[in-house]
Order: C-alpha cells, then structure tokens, then sequence
C-alpha cells in the first residue's frame, strides 16, 4: 500500500484521466463550475474505500486537517455527500474500465451477501428504502451468521483466481439466487466453470449452463463435508474458503459490512465505490 499522499496523487492522476479521455463520463448538472472537481470529489471517496475508514464525515475532517495543501477546495459535508451519490456511476464506470485491462478468468463464482439496512427488531411498516424498478428493502435470511435481517443482498460475479468483481448488483433480501446468477451471466460468453454456494443448487439450472459448455461445481454443505474423511476435506475447504474470502474482502475488509447508508442511492454509491476500491487493490495498482 502507497503511503497515504502518494496514495492521493495515484488516485487523483488515474481518476482524472479517466475523466479526461471519457472513460469515466461525469453527468451534467446545472450551477455554476465547483471549486473542488470532480476528480476530486472521487478520489478522496475512493481513497476512503481503499483505507478502510467507515465514517464519511470523520473521514473529511481528517482530509481538512492532514491532507488541505492537496484539496485547499474541499466543500461541506453536506454538498460533499451530495456530489457523492451523484458521481456514483463514475466509480462503476472507472471500476468495470479497470476490469477490463485483465482478461477474464476461464472459472468464476457467483455468490450473494447480505446488506443490512436497519435491524429487524426496529421495522414497524413501509419505510424510504427503495429504489429503482420497485425495488425495496425487505427480509432476508443470513445463511453465513445465521441470522434473519432487513436491506438488500449485494450479488456478485467475480474471477476464480483473481476475485476480480466482473459484474454485480443490488437485489432483494428474498431472492432466487439461480435467477440472480442467470442475470449475471446474462450477454457474456459462458465460462469453462462456475463455483458457487448450495443456495444455487437445481437440477434445471445446473442442466443448463452445462448444455452451454459451463461446469457447475457446488460447495459442499456443513453435513456433506462432515461425511467426508480428511484427506477429501481439503480439497472442498479450499473451495469453500474462496468464496468465503472473495466476499470477505467486499464486505469485512473493506467495511462494506457496516456501510452505514441512510438511503438506498447512499448504499449504491458506497458499493459502488468499495468495489471500484476492491478492484484497485486486486490488480496492484495502489
């Protein structure tokens, strides 16, 4: 990892050329030019991702007091929460650019994650967290903590080998994962493989990504793996273990577990911009 002010420099140098040659387009808004750019506004988003620092406004305040000599400009908390969500297709855009500079791993995993939103206990009836194509908050069963909770689910599809996120999206709590998977890999050309959680398991499903030339291996269950002896146990840990760690990266390295959104476009962004963050670190660019 770069020391802090040169992490700021790398950021800014990448996003700002990306911006610059149209990889990254930036939305029109109405007003007059800000003060602080764009870039700007992006890179210290990103850089917080990259750190790891969960709070938005602690993390503006230390900006403001260590680093003002690189963002003399920086706005309020506020406008800068609002340019924030507003930019949050940009951190998509740089994100799935990125991606695109290391060629697809032949097997992938698909898998989804819970998003909670508000504890269960406190859900009392409609509430404002929806978003768009009806989509809204609702309850879901946490099969890795064993628990029921309210939000969304975080789907993703990434590489076998490098974890590198190649496509994902937010969800519903209670979804149909072999459906969530079929979206996934909706337009793209089929992979040799795909490893993926008993929460996908189905006969039709299976039958079908193999008729397109796709391998489905399924990670073994808690009672699958306790009838096996040990010499067999460590081949199906190691595939249980990659799973577990390419969503352990997204949702506990990187704080996305705790993200801390009040409304579902401050969840997007902030997903948006942990996996753009996610993506720099898997390819060593920082």
């Amino acid at each position: 990892m770069l020391p802090t002010e040169d992490l700021f420099v790398h950021l800014y140098v990448l996003v700002d050329d990306a911006v610059a040659d149209g990889t990254v387009a930036i939305p029109p808004r109405p007003g007059p030019v800000p003060a602080c750019s764009d870039a700007e506004v992006l890179t210290i988003a990103l850089a917080r991702h990259v750190l790891g620092r969960r709070s938005e406004a602690g993390w503006l305040a230390e900006v403001r007091r260590d680093w003002a000599h690189l963002f003399p400009r920086l706005p309020a908390q506020s406008e800068f929460n609002r340019r924030t969500r507003w930019l949050w297709g940009a951190f998509e855009a740089l994100r799935a650019n990125l991606a695109a500079r290391c060629p697809d791993d032949s097997w992938q995993q698909i898998d989804t994650s819970a998003l909670p939103v508000r504890h269960p206990s406190r859900v009392r009836g409609p509430d404002g967290w929806t978003g768009p194509a009806g989509l809204a908050a609702g309850f879901g069963r946490d099969a890795a903590h064993a628990e029921w909770f309210y939000g969304f689910r975080l789907a993703a599809r990434t590489d076998l080998g490098s974890r590198i996120v190649r496509g994902w999206g937010i969800v519903p709590a209670a979804v149909n994962e072999r459906e969530v998977a079929d979206d996934l890999l909706d337009g793209i050309r089929p992979p040799a493989g795909l490893l993926l959680d008993r929460g996908f398991s189905g006969r039709a499903f299976a039958a079908r990504h193999t008729a397109s030339g796709t391998a489905v291996v399924l990670a073994h269950s808690r009672a699958q793996r306790r009838q096996l002896s040990k010499a067999q146990r460590r081949p199906v840990a190691a595939l249980r273990n990659r799973i577990e760690t390419s969503y352990g990266e997204i949702t506990d390295r990187l704080e996305l577990a705790r993200h801390g959104a009040h409304t579902f476009w401050g969840l997007l962004t902030r997903v948006a911009a942990t996996l753009a963050a996610h993506t720099l670190l898997r390819l060593q660019l920082i």
